[in-house]
């Protein structure tokens, strides 16, 4: 099926991350959030090594991609993204972001899991890299030039439902300047309507929403709240 590519457009998008989804009933749970109005899915994925959790792999991507023509936005928090980037990419990701702390060479990198999404997928994948809150933004700047994406966490990876940090804003601020018309700045952890605001202040496109969403007893009124705040 065609994937639809939130690269296109150019508003601000909410992208609920199934991590804090009841993995009990997840085809479900993400039928619900897409059908209240999120544009596309985030896909958290720990290795416990590079964070202090394990959550998913490949499988529950190949599991869920014949249900839904959303967007996978791929987070890889893990140690050798290069390594199981292939696995990945087969098994339906449309967009892999890797961690700047994990390599120190962040453009080779870049280029790498490019070529890998070349590889394997027929239309490629939109590639992205990430830093964590006590990250300096100079580490993603090598790498600019080879992707599509930059996410600033805002919150220490590895459990849900984290408070929002508002001391990585200025490298939101700082990165947004530096970025082309086609590239997006993304942010991950403890947003929700009474950070939101911020986060869009700084120049953020997408959203990454979690708990703020999949907690909630009437997803669609949360995503509604939320989308309202983007506007």
């Amino acid at each position: 099926m065609p994937i639809s590519t939130p690269f296109a457009q150019s508003r601000r998008l909410l992208c609920p991350s199934i991590l804090s989804a009841d993995f009990s009933k997840l085809a479900a749970e993400v039928d619900e959030v897409l059908a209240a109005g999120a544009d596309f899915l985030h896909c958290d994925v720990m290795d416990g090594h590079f964070v202090p959790n394990i959550s998913f792999g490949p499988p529950i991507l190949k599991s869920l991609r014949p249900r839904t023509d959303a967007f996978f936005d791929v987070h890889l928090m893990i140690a050798e993204p290069v390594r199981y980037a292939p696995a990945f990419v087969k098994a339906g990701a449309n967009g892999l972001t890797f961690h700047a702390e994990v390599t120190g060479d962040v453009a080779r990198t870049a280029r790498e899991i490019r070529q890998i999404g070349k590889d394997n997928a027929q239309n490629g994948i939109h590639v992205g890299i990430t830093l964590n809150p006590a990250t300096p933004i100079e580490a993603v700047y090598p790498a600019l030039e080879h992707v599509d994406l930059v996410l600033i966490m805002s919150v220490v990876p590895g459990f849900s439902g984290q408070k929002f940090m508002p001391e990585v804003l200025p490298k939101a601020e700082a990165v947004k300047k530096r970025l082309a018309p086609h590239q997006r700045l993304e942010i991950d952890g403890g947003i929700g309507p009474q950070t939101v605001r911020q986060a869009v202040d700084a120049g953020v496109d997408w959203f990454v929403v979690a708990s703020a969403i999949f907690d909630q007893p009437d997803r669609k009124a949360a995503v509604s709240e939320i989308r309202a705040l983007l506007a």
